[in-house]
């Protein structure tokens, strides 16, 4: 029997980032919908990404975002005053979703003038608050090395770069590890690479990230029928079927090492769990106020 009293004290985070269009947000969701049927976890997924593709992805639809509260923030002083008030992860709590045997929240766009830098740092304290009252978070992060750069996802324990089995897709996985390399925030965080949409051998690609560029491979997915299915009929890639070759394979990375104890988190049944609508205990710390920076027009 897996320790599950381990992994429901350590709020355990995974960020999986990677090239535009390598199939991170495919990879979240199988990993969500994996986790996800252990009916003695509370999960968080995390759509960090502004194409807001994972709700997609895991069947939902996001009634509110961090992008729509901040222009809330921003318009409306009344809200503004509200906000500033109260405790920020019950501020994110607020536009927290709830899916069939886990908890989604979406980033979305920003609203109006201004950048995605307030957006970021509002993930930035939602990761770090919400993260602690679940037991695994899985972020689903922008394309390329900006949000670890930005420390959006610091301090998680295993980021997982994806890529497909191009060299332009291993450079910027390259890139990307550069940053976490230099991060303090994250030295303790493992990180590897997982190779996508693999036709045929998989191991010459794999002995050009692990020889020319030092990188840690987690392991590969194969060309998967089913996804290019699923995509073009609308249907979400939570419900691919557990024969699906991309599921099998993710069932295959989360028991490597580095990754696990989410391994030992997924149950050994083949349904899906009832839908679990109560509401994760939320800590009424105070926790700082995120400032001006945050909240301000730029």
């Amino acid at each position: 029997m897996p320790d599950l009293n381990r992994m429901q004290k350590s709020g355990k985070k995974i960020a999986i980032t990677g090239k535009g269009g390598s199939g991170k947000t495919m990879l979240t969701a199988i990993i969500t919908r994996l986790l996800a049927r252990n009916e003695s976890l509370n999960i968080l997924a995390i759509d960090a990404d502004s194409a807001i593709g994972l709700a997609y992805a895991l069947g939902m639809k996001a009634n509110m975002t961090v992008g729509e509260l901040r222009r809330q923030m921003i318009e409306d002083p009344e809200v503004k005053a509200e906000v500033q008030s109260r405790h920020i992860q019950d501020v994110m709590a607020d536009a927290l979703e709830i899916g069939n045997g886990f908890h989604l929240l979406v980033m979305g766009r920003p609203e109006g003038p201004g950048c995605y830098c307030t957006i970021n740092e509002l993930l930035r304290y939602g990761i770090e608050r919400l993260s602690k009252e679940f037991d695994i978070t899985i972020i689903d992060c922008e394309a390329g090395p900006e949000q670890v750069n930005r420390r959006v996802v610091q301090g998680v324990d295993a980021l997982i770069i994806v890529t497909d089995s191009s060299m332009r897709g291993i450079q910027v996985a390259y890139t990307i590890s550069e940053v976490v390399r230099r991060d303090e925030t994250m030295m303790s965080t493992r990180t590897g690479l997982v190779i996508n949409r693999v036709k045929g051998d998989a191991k010459p690609i794999t002995e050009v990230a692990q020889h020319q560029y030092g990188l840690e491979v987690f392991g590969h997915i194969p060309e998967d029928e089913n996804i290019t299915r699923y995509d073009l009929a609308g249907k979400p890639l939570i419900d691919l079927p557990d024969t699906s070759p991309s599921v099998v394979a993710v069932r295959e990375i989360l028991q490597k090492r580095a990754l696990s104890d989410l391994h030992h988190s997924i149950s050994s049944s083949g349904c899906h769990n009832p839908r679990r609508d109560e509401t994760a205990g939320f800590d009424k710390t105070t926790v700082p106020n995120p400032g001006c920076n945050v909240i301000e027009k730029e």
